[in-house]
C-alpha cells in the first residue's frame, strides 16, 4: 500500500521536475506513510523517504511507517531538513502551499537557503481521490457504524429530548462501536431549525409534529462516513410528506444516474433538476455532494461549479435537500463509490419516512 502511494508521489514529482517533496499536512503524511503521530514531516526524494519527527515517536514511527527512514530532529526541525536536503542533493524542493502559512514560508526561506522552494497544490489530494480496496473496506465499516447509529436513534428520538442530548447519544454509540470520534460536529436540527443546512445540535427541545434532521458520521481507522436522515416526530402534515417525497425522489434519481465519465456538474443536475421541477429550486442552495475519505470534505465535488470528471474509485456523498425557513427542512444523504458502470452504496440506512413519537 505505502509503496504504491510513494510511487504515485514520485511520479508526480518527476513530472514537476522536483528533487524532493516536503509533506507537512497531517492527513497527507498519514496517507503516504501510515504514521498517525501528532508531529512530523515527510521528506521524499527520488530514491529516499524520510519521516522526521521527535523523540516521542521513537517506537511508534518505525512501526507505522516501515517504508520510511525515521529521523529524530533536534531543537529546530528545519535544521534537520536542511541537512537531509544537502546530503541527498535536493535542489528543487516542493512544499504543500495549501498547508503552509506565510510566516512558515518566510522562515523556511532562511532555513533552507540552499534549495529552491517550489509551491505545489493538491498533489497528494489528487491521489487520495481514488480509494483502493483497503481504503474501501475501512469506509464500508465506517458507513456500517453510521447505519447502526441511525437504527439505534430511531428508538431514542422522542418529544422532550434536547438536540444536544441526541447528539451526545449518537457520538457515544459510535465511540462504543469503535469510532475515534465523529467525522464532524454532529448536526441535530429539529422543528424550524431543520431548515438550517448545518444546524449543529442546540439546547432546543424536540417537539411534536416536526422534522428532526440528523447529519453525522463515524471517524473510523482514519476514514470518515457521512449520513443524513430526516424523521418526523408526531404526526406529519401534508407539507412534511410533500417535501420529504421530493427530496427522496431527487436523491434516488441521482443515485440511479451517477456514473463514471460525467462531471460533478452533471451529477449535481440529476438531483437539482428534480427539486427545481417541483418549484423548490431556490430552497436547495448547496451542492448535491462532495468527496470524502480521510477528511469529511475532499475532492471531487458534485456541484454546479464542478467540471471534475467522475472516475471509478472516487467516493462521494449524495445529499440533496429542501429547506423552508420557519417550517423545516429535509436532507437525505448516502455515501457511494463510483464503479466502472455506475456507483455502489456504502451506507444502507432505510430511507422511508420514519414517524416517531
Amino acid at each position: 500500500m505505502t509503496n504504491n502511494r510513494l510511487s504515485g508521489v514520485r511520479n508526480r514529482m518527476s513530472e514537476l521536475g522536483l528533487d524532493g517533496l516536503l509533506v507537512t499536512s497531517a492527513v497527507n503524511r498519514r496517507y503516504v506513510s501510515g504514521f498517525t503521530g501528532s508531529a512530523g514531516v515527510l521528506l521524499i526524494t527520488a530514491t529516499q523517504s524520510f519521516l522526521v519527527t521527535d523523540f516521542r515517536y521513537r517506537t511508534q514511527a518505525p512501526e507505522q511507517a516501515p517504508s520510511f527512514t525515521v529521523v529524530e530532529h533536534g531543537v529546530k526541525l528545519m535544521e534537520t531538513i536542511a541537512e537531509l536536503t544537502g546530503t541527498h542533493h535536493v535542489k528543487r524542493l516542493g512544499f504543500e502551499q495549501d498547508h503552509v502559512v506565510f510566516s512558515e514560508y518566510v522562515a523556511w526561506k532562511q532555513d533552507l537557503a540552499s534549495v529552491e522552494l517550489v509551491p505545489v497544490s493538491g498533489m497528494i489530494e489528487k491521489l487520495r481521490m481514488f480509494k483502493d480496496e483497503s481504503e474501501l473496506a475501512i469506509m464500508r465499516e465506517a458507513a456500517a457504524l453510521a447505519d447502526d447509529t441511525y437504527r439505534h436513534m430511531l428508538n431514542i428520538i422522542k418529544p422532550g429530548i434536547r438536540e444536544l442530548d441526541l447528539a451526545l447519544e449518537m457520538e457515544t454509540f459510535m465511540r462504543k462501536g469503535g469510532a475515534a470520534g465523529p467525522s464532524f460536529e454532529t448536526i441535530v436540527a429539529s422543528g424550524e431549525r431543520s431548515a438550517l443546512p448545518h444546524g449543529v445540535a442546540s439546547e432546543r427541545i424536540v417537539g411534536n409534529n416536526e422534522f428532526v434532521k440528523l447529519d453525522f458520521g463515524a471517524y473510523y481507522n482514519g476514514y470518515c462516513s457521512d449520513l443524513t436522515r430526516t424523521v418526523v416526530v408526531g404526526s406529519p402534515t401534508e407539507k412534511h410528506r410533500e417535501i420529504y417525497a421530493i427530496v427522496l425522489e431527487a436523491q434516488l434519481t441521482a443515485l440511479a444516474g451517477i456514473k463514471p465519465g460525467m462531471t460533478g456538474r452533471e451529477a449535481d443536475a440529476l438531483a437539482r433538476d428534480v427539486i427545481t421541477r417541483y418549484g423548490y429550486g431556490d430552497m436547495f442552495g448547496h451542492g448535491t455532494g462532495h468527496g470524502l475519505g480521510m477528511e469529511i470534505h475532499e475532492a471531487p465535488r458534485l456541484s454546479k461549479m464542478s467540471d471534475t470528471v467522475l472516475e471509478p474509485g472516487m467516493t462521494v456523498t449524495v445529499e440533496p435537500g429542501i429547506y423552508l425557513p420557519g417550517f423545516g427542512g429535509v436532507r437525505i444523504e448516502d455515501d457511494i463509490v463510483i464503479t466502472e458502470t455506475g456507483n455502489t452504496l456504502l451506507t444502507g440506512s432505510s430511507k422511508e419516512l420514519h414517524i416517531l413519537g
